[in-house]
């Protein structure tokens, strides 16, 4: 069985944050020199995100004073800024909220009770806390006390395409089963302190959101409904350390190795027209892709691999652009867009984490 999308919703916080003021606070966070403070510019300016959304940022670009106090500036005798326990506090704080107003809107739209939801999953890979966004979606949406709950944990960007594999599962074992997804990230309380390449390129693309879908078997839904009819999954060999997520003293540190895109390049089409094949499609036969924007390499070297066009590509640049990279909700983000935009089906979604790992679902 299917799984039906019958809602979406989205959410971000506060106003956006252009990148031009983003790389002005993060000149904060290292030992600055006039090269470095080029390099830096001209680095955030590749990224092509021009906006992003933090729960740090305090007014916008047309308001004086202080974006963030959160991250002290570098000092000599700075020891990486603040604990991994008081970023988690501010997880704790901000989180919850975010997601809520997420799933309301996808419970709106989809025009069913929360209280009728048999199933809840929820996706992060930027926080923990127990109890967590789950329970916070059960006390505040008004869900029953015994709706069952599944967590999809630190498994980053392609966190919300592992979710959609659990939301099915669902349906197929109970046709009348009604499945709340909720993926929420807030990614800028990781920023790293220190001149690392790696962690300059995370600070500068990863960003703060939530998304989440409701979502029921497909039996009498109406024929223009959009179907998840399949999930893929591949792990790329020795590649362990191209990509990692780990949990340090002064928050979460991001390996984004430069093979990235090369590995990408290398291994994303053998796999991916096998997996299509299995599913009776080929790569021509794809209507539209979301490709979770990663960043403007990682979706270059899915076109190169692929052979798709830049318009193929648009709408998950124009995401990049306005939101950057807000791990695993994007994908949501990019169905609600193409979804409003009446895109072309079948639709191919693909997402990279830590592994490497590709993770792929189809919707008709």
């Amino acid at each position: 069985m299917s799984l039906a999308i019958l809602g979406l919703g989205t959410a971000v916080p506060g106003a956006p944050v252009s990148q031009q003021r983003a790389a002005q606070v993060a000149e904060r966070l290292f030992p600055n020199t006039s090269e470095r403070a080029r390099v830096l510019s001209l680095l955030y300016r590749w990224t092509r995100v021009a906006s992003r959304h933090s729960v740090l940022a305090d007014g916008s670009d047309d308001q004086p004073g202080s974006y963030q106090n959160f991250f002290p500036a570098w000092s000599e005798e700075g020891d990486g800024g603040p604990t991994t326990d008081q970023r988690m506090r501010l997880y704790e704080e901000h989180a919850a909220p975010l997601a809520i107003e997420a799933s309301r809107s996808a419970l709106d739209e989809a025009a069913i009770e929360p209280g009728s939801l048999t199933h809840v999953v929820t996706v992060s890979c930027s926080g923990f806390s127990a109890p967590g966004v789950d329970i916070a979606l059960i006390k505040q949406l008004g869900l029953a006390s015994d709706v069952a709950r599944s967590h999809i944990g630190f498994m980053g960007c392609h966190g919300a395409l592992n979710g959609l594999r659990v939301a099915r599962s669902f349906v197929e074992a109970d046709p009348e089963a009604r499945v709340l997804l909720c993926a929420v990230e807030l990614c800028t309380l990781h920023a790293h302190y220190g001149w690392d390449p790696e962690q300059i390129v995370a600070n500068a693309i990863f960003s703060d959101g939530a998304a989440a879908l409701v979502g029921t078997g497909a039996a009498g839904c109406q024929a223009d409904t959009w179907q998840v009819v399949a999930s893929g999954s591949q792990i790329i060999a020795d590649s362990e350390e191209a990509m990692t997520w780990r949990v340090r003293d002064h928050g979460f540190a991001m390996t984004l190795s430069a093979r990235v895109p090369d590995l990408i390049r290398e291994h994303l089409r053998p796999w991916l027209e096998a997996w299509l094949a299995r599913n009776s499609l080929s790569i021509a036969s794809v209507g539209s892709w979301a490709i979770h924007p990663g960043g403007p390499r990682i979706l270059a070297a899915v076109g190169s691999a692929a052979g798709l066009d830049p318009d193929t590509l648009a709408p998950s640049y124009k995401i990049l652009e306005h939101y950057g990279n807000m791990s695993s909700p994007t994908i949501l983000f990019l169905f609600e867009t193409l979804r409003r935009a009446g895109a072309t089906r079948p639709i191919v979604a693909l997402g990279f984490g830590p592994g490497l790992a590709i993770e792929a679902a189809i919707i008709r």
